[in-house]
């Protein structure tokens, strides 16, 4: 029974493996799930495309530039050459005279300011106004300056004076030799500075060689350029606007003249550089034989007008 029970089953066994078909088709793999996409796994009739790489943009050529009036779908034409200016000609015309200059320009305006002599220059004498010149009058008559009015002076080329002065006493009792050719405002800057400043350092330095009686002058009026050069700026002496002081004669002993007394130890050294730094109280301008080898011998006193009220003292 045992045996016929075992070979039922085989036989069972065998008719439904006969009836048993494989499928058509098996399952398709499917793909790595990337970490990008939802978590939840695709339908296996869906298709899964692998993610397109990256386009990386292809580098353009640059657009031509169109002139105006051009169609754009019309073929520009290849770049020409740059055209180089034509050499340049001289005008024609007739020649020109031997020493003549090509240019406009005559030779003064292709010189500068310090290479122009003083016929260069082209200059005008300043005009004074009447109501400031009666009233720089009035102080010096007030300070008991000795002066007389002179004609107006006009040497050419802007030298002159247009309401001058010759003044022959600084001060009462102390002459001005020899006698000075200049404008009013120069004078009672000396005026003021002989009274102020040189008389009071002279009784407190010299005491023992009594009061100053005589101011000698090297140079007032003089139509002349900056320290006597034939090019440059014309001087302030040229103007009526500057003097020049040598030396101071006392009632008693020897004239103390001016000279470099940087080292000079004695009073009389101490009396010149007093005086010559108080100028700069009454002058625009004050050069003394510490300033340069062409004033080592005298102070040189100007009243220009700087703007600002600028002074230069040395």
């Amino acid at each position: 029974m045992r045996k016929l029970s075992t070979l039922a089953i085989l036989l069972a066994a065998t008719a439904f493996l006969a009836g048993a078909r494989l499928p058509s088709q098996g399952p398709l793999p499917q793909p790595r799930p990337d970490n990008a996409q939802a978590t939840s796994p695709a339908s296996p009739s869906e298709k899964v495309e692998p993610p397109a790489p990256e386009e990386v943009p292809a580098p353009q050529p640059k657009p031509e530039v169109k002139a105006p009036g051009t169609s754009p779908d019309q073929p520009s034409a290849p770049p020409a050459e740059t055209a180089k200016p034509p050499p340049t000609e001289p005008m024609q015309g007739p020649p020109l005279p031997p020493g003549k200059l090509e240019s406009s320009q005559t030779p003064e305006e292709t010189k500068s300011p310090a290479e122009q002599t003083l016929e260069e220059q082209h200059l005008t004498i300043e005009p004074e106004s009447d109501a400031e010149h009666a009233e720089c009058t009035a102080a010096l008559k007030a300070l008991g300056v000795v002066f007389k009015d002179a004609p107006r002076i006009d040497d050419g080329n802007g030298c002159g004076i247009d309401k001058p002065i010759i003044v022959s006493e600084a001060l009462p009792g102390i002459k001005l030799k020899p006698e000075a050719t200049i404008r009013c405002p120069a004078a009672l800057a000396l005026a003021r500075w002989m009274r102020e400043s040189v008389i009071p350092a002279a009784t407190a330095a010299l005491p023992e060689q009594g009061r100053i009686t005589t101011v000698n002058q090297a140079t007032a009026y003089m139509c002349r350029l900056r320290n006597g050069a034939e090019t440059g700026k014309i001087s302030e002496h040229a103007r009526g606007n500057a003097i020049d002081i040598a030396s101071f004669h006392f009632e008693k002993g020897e004239d103390v003249a001016v000279r470099s007394r940087r080292e000079d130890a004695t009073l009389t050294g101490a009396f010149q550089r007093t005086v010559s730094a108080a100028g700069c109280l009454y002058f625009t301008t004050v050069l003394d034989p510490e300033s340069d080898s062409a004033h080592e011998t005298h102070f040189h006193l100007d009243v220009i007008k700087r703007k600002g009220g600028y002074r230069y003292c040395h």
